[in-house]
C-alpha cells in the first residue's frame, strides 16, 4: 500500500512539473519574452529535413537551420523525435514548443497552431519503382499506395477521393517503412514529399550504382512548409520569423540549401 501511495505521489508531482513548465513558457510569451530553451518535435526519419546519420546524430536541412536561427535569438534547442500523427497533441500539451520537421501549411494546421511564415516549397509526388507499369496518377487505379499518416500527401488524396480507387491506401508511421515494403514489392508506390523523394532516390541509387525508382511528372499539387508554436504563441513565432529572413539575408539559408537539396 505504501508504495502505491508513492507511485501516486511521484505521478502527480511530474504531472505538475509539466505544468508548471508549460505555464511558465505560456507566461513567457504572453509577457513578450522568448524562453531560454525550445524543444523542437520531429519525425527523426525524415531526410533531407531532420533524420539520424549513420553516426546516429541528428542533422538535415531543418536542423542546420533551427540551430542558425536559434543562436540567433540566444536560445538552447533541443530536437525531441515524436510520432507524426500525434504532433499537435505534443505541441498543445507542452510536450515541445515547436514542430519545425518540413510541415505542410494546411487551413487546418493553421486554425490549430501558430505559424512562420512559409520559408520552403514543397510538392507531393508519386514514387515508384523503375520497373513499374505506373506512368501517371490514373494508373494508380487497383493498386497498394502507402503514404505516412497524417501527412498532408495522406490529406490531400484522401480530399480528392482519388484513394477510393486504390486497391489500399497503406499508412505508416515512417516513410522509410513505406520504402522497404517498396522495395520488396509489397506496395507499388508511394504518395510522399518531393525533398524527401529526391533526396533517397539520389542516396539509394549512388549506393546501388544503377536506377531504383521513378517521380512521376504528375503531381498532388504545389504546397508550402513552415514552422509550428502553439496556438497564441506570436511572439516565439514572429521572432522564428525574423531569424529565418536573417537567414536568407546573410547568405547561410542558401548555404544550407545547398548542402542539402543538389
Amino acid at each position: 500500500m505504501k508504495k502505491l501511495v508513492m507511485l501516486v505521489m511521484l505521478a502527480l508531482s511530474v504531472m505538475m512539473c509539466s505544468v508548471q513548465k508549460e505555464e511558465k513558457n505560456d507566461s513567457k510569451a504572453a509577457e513578450g519574452q522568448l524562453p531560454k530553451k525550445v524543444v523542437i518535435g520531429l519525425d527523426d526519419t525524415f531526410a533531407p529535413m531532420g533524420f539520424k546519420n549513420e553516426k546516429g546524430e541528428l542533422v538535415g536541412f531543418d536542423i542546420d537551420l533551427a540551430r542558425y536561427v536559434t543562436k540567433k535569438l540566444n536560445m538552447e534547442v533541443e530536437f525531441k523525435p515524436i510520432n507524426w500523427d500525434s504532433k499537435i497533441m505534443d505541441l498543445n500539451s507542452g510536450n515541445i514548443d515547436l514542430i519545425w520537421n518540413g510541415l505542410t501549411i494546411t487551413p487546418e494546421r493553421a486554425q490549430q497552431t501558430e505559424m512562420s511564415k512559409p520559408y520552403l516549397a514543397n510538392s507531393q509526388v508519386v514514387i515508384t519503382r523503375v520497373d513499374s507499369n505506373i506512368k501517371s496518377k490514373a494508373d494508380l487505379k487497383g493498386k497498394v499506395v502507402g503514404v505516412q499518416t497524417q501527412s498532408s500527401g495522406e490529406e490531400k488524396v484522401k480530399k480528392l477521393g482519388e484513394d477510393k480507387a486504390f486497391k489500399e491506401f497503406k499508412g505508416y508511421a515512417q516513410y522509410d517503412q513505406a520504402f522497404l515494403d517498396l522495395d520488396a514489392k509489397r506496395i507499388d508506390a508511394i504518395v510522399i514529399d518531393e525533398a524527401f523523394a529526391r533526396y533517397i532516390k539520389k542516396i539509394k541509387e549512388d549506393q546501388s550504382k544503377k536506377p531504383l525508382y521513378v517521380i512521376l511528372d504528375e503531381n498532388y499539387g504545389k504546397e508550402e512548409m513552415a514552422v509550428a508554436a502553439k496556438k497564441g504563441n506570436k511572439v516565439l513565432i514572429d521572432a522564428i520569423n525574423k531569424g529565418i529572413d536573417e537567414a536568407k539575408a546573410s547568405g547561410e539559408y542558401n548555404k544550407i540549401s545547398s548542402k542539402w537539396f543538389k
